[in-house]
């Protein structure tokens, strides 16, 4: 089965925030599970995919970037995209269908916005995904710490489907890159 490692907005100023915005919850541990998750694709040979959000730091200089603290593989796709949704007017999609990738493993940020859409349209889109449990995050909101989000998140879309493909929650000790889907069937 070929697979992506597929990260989202893992970028300078998002996870580090400004003065704006917090930081993202356990930004530390989010950066060493996504260098974690990256070697273990590297170690299985599957390639590594970023897509970045042109409206942190205005879309230019290090804030934009992908944090300095990820281990960026050479050879790394990057997409850019202006919507939260990762598939959107990115060409996402079509590398992918290129590629002939059936599951797609996702970490990044922000749990309740660009993590969830990019679960949900993946799955309508005709991939297996694997969310990382304990490789994403997000900032607290008016109504939710970013703790609930995470939690909730991981909850609702462990085993949500769209008919043929579905989601699975799976933390980053686990094989990751050996999908467990077909055992649900």
């Amino acid at each position: 089965m070929k697979q992506t490692l597929l990260i989202i907005d893992a970028q300078q100023e998002l996870i580090e925030g400004n003065q704006e915005e917090q930081p993202v919850y356990q930004k530390e541990q989010l950066i060493r599970m996504i260098n974690k998750v990256i070697e273990k694709a590297n170690d299985a040979d599957v390639p590594v995919v970023f897509v970045r959000d042109l409206d942190v730091a205005g879309g230019q200089g290090d804030g934009f970037q992908v944090h300095r603290d990820i281990n960026v593989p050479v050879g790394s796709k990057i997409f850019n995209k202006y919507a939260t949704n990762s598939f959107h007017g990115t060409g996402l999609l079509e590398h992918l269908q290129s590629q002939q990738i059936e599951h797609l493993v996702i970490m990044g940020c922000q749990t309740q916005h660009c993590i969830d859409t990019a679960v949900r349209t993946a799955t309508v889109s005709g991939f297996d995904v694997t969310l990382v449990g304990d490789g994403h995050s997000t900032t607290d909101s008016v109504v939710l710490k970013a703790e609930q989000i995470i939690r909730h998140h991981n909850k609702t879309l462990h085993g949500h489907y769209n008919v043929e493909h579905f989601s699975m929650v799976r933390n980053s000790e686990e094989d990751l890159f050996q999908p467990t889907h077909y055992q649900y069937r």
